[in-house]
């Protein structure tokens, strides 16, 4: 059965490859699975035939058969578990993975997306230079934890899995901040993401929607 993403018809990041479709590209690369991607407008993701897949408006989704997903957590997780490459073979390690999963998404991310928030829409307010910091401070508890956890590993539990896929694809919404470069470990963490073949792969293929131009990989 073919796989179907579907992803911005005009990416909002500029092809940085920060829209969430590049981290289920980046899995489905991972896994060597084929996949087609159904280009959406904003206009599209409101209307009663992307809500029956999103209910939120938003993207990507995951089709596959009868079967519909959202929320990249779960299309990650979903890919993950049934085609190798993603979590280890051992049960324990696979749940340790799962666990880094959620951490991404639930302890890292919101932080970060504070940040990103308070920088595009909030520089117009008379509180924004004074709660500026206290939202950095956020995030640099969280870097201050995950980067004393992480030490000088590759990875964050033995080899690469899906729970490094999604870390390194939240700390790269901090790039344009600096906060990143703050954090020489997480740098090159986020950097050996960056490198692997199937990453490469899934951003030239976001940011090929962006220029208009095929993927030259």
């Amino acid at each position: 059965m073919t796989i179907t993403i579907t992803a911005f018809e005009r990416s909002p990041d500029g092809g940085k490859g920060l829209a969430r479709d590049t981290r289920v590209r980046w899995a489905l690369e991972e896994a060597g699975l084929p996949y087609r991607v159904r280009l959406v407008s904003f206009r599209a993701m409101k209307e009663p035939a992307h809500l029956a897949l999103h209910p939120f408006g938003q993207i990507p989704t995951y089709e596959e058969g009868d079967l519909a997903l959202f929320e990249t957590g779960s299309i990650v997780l979903h890919i993950a578990e049934r085609h190798a490459g993603l979590l280890p073979d051992d049960a324990n390690a696979r749940a340790r993975a799962i666990t880094w999963m959620f951490a991404a998404l639930n302890t890292v991310e919101p932080p970060i997306l504070e940040l990103t928030t308070a920088r595009l829409l909030e520089g117009d307010k008379p509180w924004y230079e004074e709660r500026l910091p206290l939202v950095e401070d956020r995030v640099r508890n969280r870097l201050d934890q995950l980067s004393g956890r992480l030490g000088d590993a590759d990875w964050l539990d033995g080899a690469f899995s899906a729970g490094d896929l999604m870390m390194v694809s939240v700390l790269l919404r901090l790039r344009s901040s600096g906060i990143l470069d703050e954090y020489p470990n997480l740098a090159a963490y986020v950097a050996r993401g960056e490198v692997r073949p199937a990453y490469k792969r899934a951003f030239d293929a976001q940011l090929a929607v962006y220029t208009g131009k095929p993927p030259t990989g």
